[in-house]
Order: structure tokens, then sequence, then C-alpha cells
């Protein structure tokens, strides 16, 4: 998982919109490339990725 998207912005101590869709992005692409070679399966893959739209969630709240 990336660290850019947990960074928090000096000005206003919320997250940049734009860096944690671009982290959640990059950690979805890996996810499914975990899956694609057989690190993980189905459900462990999917937990990820619904982690990700609930942080996606937050950021738009």
């Amino acid at each position: 998982m990336t660290d850019a998207a947990d960074t928090l912005d000096a000005e206003n101590g919320s997250k940049p919109t734009e860096d944690v869709v671009a982290g959640v992005i990059d950690d979805i692409d890996a996810a499914h490339d975990d899956y694609d070679r057989g690190y993980t399966d189905a459900d462990a893959t999917l937990a990820v990725v619904m982690s990700h739209v609930d942080r996606l969630r937050e950021v738009r709240e």
C-alpha cells in the first residue's frame, strides 16, 4: 500500500483528494495483480478493494 495517500495536507489537515485517488488506484491494481498471480484468493482481494472504496467514500464526505 502506498504512503503518499496517507499524508495530510498541511493547510487544511485533510488528505488531498488526488493523492488518495492515486493511492487507491495503485493499491487496487496491486491487489488485482496479486490475485492474477495466485498470491491471494478472491475474498482477500475483494476485502482490499472494498476497504479502498470505503476510503474513497470518506474523502468524498
